[in-house]
C-alpha cells in the first residue's frame, strides 16, 4: 500500500529537470544546513549526513548537519520552522513527527511552517521474544497471549515511541491484553530483554538483528508489509494468517523545508533526493542500515506524513495516552 501511493515519478527525471535546473545557477550560492533532531551515529543522523553528501556532490555546495536533539526531535522541528524560507535550513525528521502532534500538549510548530521536500526511506521493526517464551511464531503467540491475558510485559524505550504504539496496535488488533513496560532508552531496556524478565519487544530492526543473530532473541515477525532482506526469513506480521492484514508500523525519514521556501528550489531538491535513493551504492547502505529507498513528489510526501498523524493519533487516543 505505501510502496504503491509513494511510486517515483511515471515521467522521465529529465522532464522534470529543465524547469528546475534553470534555477540552479542561482541556487544554492552558499552552504546549506541541515537539521537532525538527535544525536550522532543514530539512525536519523546516519541518513541524514549520506543525502548530505550526496547534495553536496551534486549541487556544488556544501550541505552541513547541525544536530539539535531533544524532545523527540520536535526541538529542530521548532528551529526549522523558525528558519529564513530561503532553502539554506532543512530538516530530517524521523517517524516521532508522526506521534507528536497527538503526544504533546503544545509545540513549538505548526504543520503549516512546513513544507515537505522529500521522503528518504522506511525502516521496519521486528517483532521479538526471549526463547524462554513458548511461542515460535504469530500464531502460537498469540494463543500463548490469550491463554495468559494480563501477564506477558513488552518493552519501550519510552512511552509513545513505536515500540510502544506497535504493542498498543497488537493489543487492538489481535485481542490481546499485553502489559506495557517503558524504559529511558533502547540501551536501559536490553539488559531486561535479553535476560527474559520482559520477554518481548518491537524494535528497528537494524538494532535487534545483530541480538538475532546470535539467538538471544527469537524473531516472531516484521512490521512491514514486505519482508526485509535484513531478516528474509522472518514472515511479515501480514502473512501470519491471523488477522492482521492491515498492520503494519515503519519507521521513515522526510526532508523538511521552512513554508514558502521558494517552490523550484523544493522540486529541485525532490528531483535531486529522488535521483540518489535510486542509486545502487545509496540503495545498497540503506539496505545495510535496515532502510527501504522510497521517494515520490513533495504532494504525496505531505499526504503520507498526514496519514501516518491520523493514524497514530487514533492508536494513541484508543490506547488513552495523554498528551504531556
Amino acid at each position: 500500500m505505501l510502496r504503491r501511493a509513494l511510486l517515483l515519478f511515471a515521467v522521465p527525471i529529465s522532464a522534470l529537470l529543465a524547469p528546475v535546473y534553470a534555477l540552479a545557477q542561482a541556487w544554492p550560492a552558499q552552504s546549506v544546513k541541515m537539521i537532525v533532531g538527535f544525536p550522532p551515529g543514530g539512525t536519523t543522523d546516519v541518513i541524514a549526513r549520506l543525502v548530505s553528501q550526496e547534495l553536496t556532490e551534486r549541487l556544488g555546495k556544501s550541505f552541513v548537519i547541525e544536530n539539535r536533539p531533544g524532545a523527540s526531535g520536535t526541538i529542530a522541528t521548532g528551529a526549522l520552522a523558525r528558519s529564513p524560507a530561503d532553502g539554506y535550513t532543512l530538516l530530517m525528521v524521523s517517524s516521532t513527527h508522526g506521534t507528536a502532534p497527538s503526544l504533546y500538549a503544545s509545540l513549538p510548530y505548526e504543520e503549516k511552517d512546513l513544507a515537505p521536500v522529500g521522503l528518504i526511506a522506511s525502516t521496519p521493526y521486528a517483532l521479538v521474544v526471549h526463547p524462554t517464551l513458548p511461542a515460535t511464531n504469530m500464531a502460537t503467540l498469540i494463543a500463548y497471549l490469550k491463554h495468559n491475558p494480563g501477564k506477558v510485559e513488552y518493552a519501550s524505550s519510552s512511552p509513545g515511541t513505536a515500540q510502544h504504539l506497535a504493542g498498543e496496535m497488537l493489543k487492538r488488533s489481535a485481542g490481546v491484553n499485553i502489559i506495557h513496560v517503558p524504559y529511558k532508552g533502547t540501551g536501559a531496556l536490553m539488559p531486561d530483554v535479553l535476560a527474559g524478565r520482559v520477554p518481548m519487544l518491537f524494535e528497528n530492526v537494524a538494532v535487534i538483528t545483530p541480538h538475532i543473530k546470535k539467538g538471544s532473541l527469537l524473531p516472531i515477525a516484521v512490521t512491514s508489509a514486505k519482508r526485509t532482506p535484513l531478516l528474509p526469513e522472518v514472515p511479515t506480521l501480514r502473512e501470519s494468517s491471523v488477522g492482521l492484514d492491515e498492520f503494519e508500523v515503519l519507521g521513515w525519514f522526510v526532508v523538511y523545508a521552512p513554508a514558502k521556501t521558494p517552490p523550484e528550489v523544493v522540486r529541485l531538491l525532490n528531483v535531486e533526493m529522488n535521483r540518489l535513493i535510486a542509486k545502487p551504492a545509496i540503495v545498497q547502505r540503506l539496505q545495510e542500515l535496515g532502510a527501504e529507498p522510497l521517494g515520490g513528489a513533495p504532494e504525496q510526501v505531505g499526504a503520507f506524513v498526514k496519514g501516518e498523524q491520523d493514524k497514530w493519533g487514533r492508536v494513541i487516543r484508543d490506547a488513552g495516552i495523554t498528551p504531556q
